[in-house]
């Protein structure tokens, strides 16, 4: 027993040693070609060290092409829409630049019509401001006339009226003549008489063509017309009589009957 025991504890001995020696052999070459065992850790380091700055700055690279590349992206986009807008653009200045010529084309029509009705206008207001000097002082002197009468320029070429105004006022007051001149007026003035004296009469006028009055106590009466000078009376005293039934007809206090009365024919 104890010789086996010695044999026993002998064999492992043996079978360390046999595994022990080859992994000698091995580490023996390689301390042989790297003695500086210190040199080689630090070598190993730097290169543990290098890969990792390499593999960070892949994932740097990497983050930073998807960034720019979005970016890529983003500024495309805006190119687009740039692109977009600037065709958009041209063609509303296309337009624009259309609708600007036909407005200077019609700008310049209605300047060249304008020279024509400034000419016009002048010619228009001279005559009815002679045509004013004609009519019955009952029509010249209505508020609405005297008023337009009032803003006719004394000077064409210095009034600060504008056209429109000016052929307002033209047009107003030959409406008013227009209206005085389809309608039978009466009304009451006071007329200077043949004798000199002055009185209260009925006046009638047919328009602006013919007038006539008579006195109230009847005994006076004329018939007027206008002229070149202005409008004119006649005494008629004689057809007195006739122009107060006449008078009396439009006032509905006599019946309708054909009356003879006296009238200057232009």
């Amino acid at each position: 027993m104890p010789r086996n025991d010695r044999m026993t504890t002998h064999r492992p001995r043996r079978t360390a040693l046999h595994f022990v020696l080859p992994s000698l052999g091995i580490c023996l070459p390689a301390l042989a070609q790297n003695p500086d065992l210190g040199t080689t850790r630090a070598a190993l380091e730097r290169w543990v060290e290098t890969r990792s700055v390499l593999g960070k700055e892949q994932r740097d690279w990497l983050l930073g092409k998807d960034l720019l590349e979005s970016r890529i992206q983003l500024v495309q986009r805006e190119i687009e829409t740039v692109r977009a807008r600037t065709a958009e653009a041209v063609k509303n200045t296309a337009e624009a630049d259309q609708k600007r010529g036909e407005l200077v084309a019609e700008n310049e029509r209605l300047l060249a019509a304008a020279t024509g009705l400034q000419g016009g206008i002048a010619a228009l207001e001279t005559r009815v401001r002679a045509l004013l000097q004609r009519l019955p002082e009952a029509l010249r002197e209505r508020a609405s006339v005297k008023t337009l009468a009032q803003r006719l320029p004394e000077a064409a070429a210095t009034t600060k009226l504008s056209l429109s105004e000016r052929y307002l006022n033209v047009v107003g007051l030959l409406n008013e003549v227009d209206k005085f001149q389809r309608e039978v007026t009466v009304t009451s003035e006071v007329r200077k008489l043949a004798d000199g004296s002055s009185a209260e009469v009925t006046a009638v006028y047919l328009g602006i063509a013919q007038g006539f009055y008579v006195s109230n106590n009847g005994k006076a009466a004329g018939y007027g017309a206008a002229t070149a000078d202005g409008w004119q009376w006649t005494a008629a005293d004689g057809a007195a009589e006739r122009i107060r039934q006449v008078v009396a007809i439009l006032k509905n206090e006599h019946p309708a009957v054909f009356v003879p009365v006296p009238a200057k024919l232009q």
